[in-house]
This record gives structure tokens, sequence and C-alpha cells, in this order.
């Protein structure tokens, strides 16, 4: 019988070899390719600035809105007994009370409905 690492006169060990070979060089070309990918995602500190500068800007407008909303509500008058009605009977805090009462433009009846909803 033929010599097993020697089949149809082509010697088996050399395959083995050069496929051992080419496995290496493939880890190698998987590892630059992972670095190549790695350097592309890289975020510069351009970028985490422009970020951080989109995010202070939202920040600064939402902010500007809440106290422009504020002023509005101050400035819509509420009477102390409907204030005292609302306290009392769903038992909340004055500031909430209040609340509620400016956002719906003192009517104390849209107040309660919206707080016992």
């Amino acid at each position: 019988m033929a010599d097993p690492e020697e089949v149809n006169g082509v010697d088996d060990s050399a395959d083995k070899k050069q496929k051992k070979a080419s496995k290496h060089d493939s880890g190698a070309a998987d590892l630059e390719r992972v670095t190549d990918y790695a350097e592309e995602k890289e975020i510069t500190s351009k970028e985490i600035t422009d970020a951080a500068n989109m995010f202070e800007e939202k920040r600064n407008k939402e902010n500007e809105e809440k106290l422009a909303k504020e002023r509005e509500l101050q400035k819509v008058h509420v009477r102390k007994e409907d204030i005292e009605l609302i306290i009392r009977e769903m038992e909340i805090s004055r500031s909430k009370a209040e609340e509620t009462l400016r956002v719906h433009m003192g009517d104390v009846v849209s107040a309660l409905e919206a707080l016992t909803n």
C-alpha cells in the first residue's frame, strides 16, 4: 500500500504546510481589517466638542421655553378661594393647586377635572 502522506504521487505534507502558512497570513489580514475599522471609528475631539455644544444649545433652548411658559402662567390671575378649594378637595400641595389653576386660566372646574383624570 502507498505511503499515507503520498497520494497519487503528490506529497500531502507539503499541502498541509501551505494551508498552515495561508491560515497564518489570513489571520494577519483579518487583524489588519479590524485595525483599519477601529481607526475609521475613532472620534475626533472636534466631533466631541461639536456634540457637546449641540446638547448645550438644546438644553438652553428648552430652559428658555420653560421660563417663558412660567412667565406666561404667572400673568394668569387666580383667586385665593379657588386655590383653597382645590387644596381642600384634592388634598394636594398649594404649589400644585396654583399651577394647575394657572394652566387652566383660572377656571376652577377645568382644573378640578384635570386633577381627577
